[in-house]
């Protein structure tokens, strides 16, 4: 008989995750996977505007606290999703990258996408975690 991994969801407290049934992250079993994560401050709001790399060090700052939330640790990340605005930003949002994972090294995508649900993000991240 096969049993079910154990299912945990973090939530950032966004008035959007019970809207449109999605969590900021979800551990099952040993395997946590964070969502896209915009830069936004405590009160929801865009932060940083114009600033890629401001913007980049507070997507990391959450999907660091979602990590601890679900038992885990930035340690624990073996892939890491960039999605940038402007493609001419992928160097400085990188040192911000280098700085949170210089010495654990996950994989990593860059990519340019058309827009972002606010006009002020310029950088969005996702992560994937195995906690052993």
């Amino acid at each position: 008989m096969m049993t079910q991994p154990f299912r945990q969801r973090v939530s950032s407290g966004s008035p959007f995750e019970p809207r449109l049934g999605i969590s900021r992250a979800v551990r099952a079993g040993r395997i946590i996977s964070v969502s896209g994560t915009a830069p936004l401050g405590p009160d929801g709001r865009t932060i940083a505007r114009g600033d890629a790399a401001r913007q980049a060090r507070r997507c990391l700052e959450i999907i660091r606290d979602a990590l601890a939330q679900a038992g885990a640790s930035l340690a624990d990340v073996i892939r890491t999703r960039t999605l940038l605005l402007h493609i001419e930003d992928w160097e400085a949002v990188g040192a911000v990258h280098g700085e949170f994972f210089k010495d654990i090294r996950p994989t990593n995508t860059v990519m340019q996408v058309v827009r972002f649900i606010d006009p002020d993000w310029l950088v969005e991240f996702e992560a994937d975690a195995v906690v052993e």
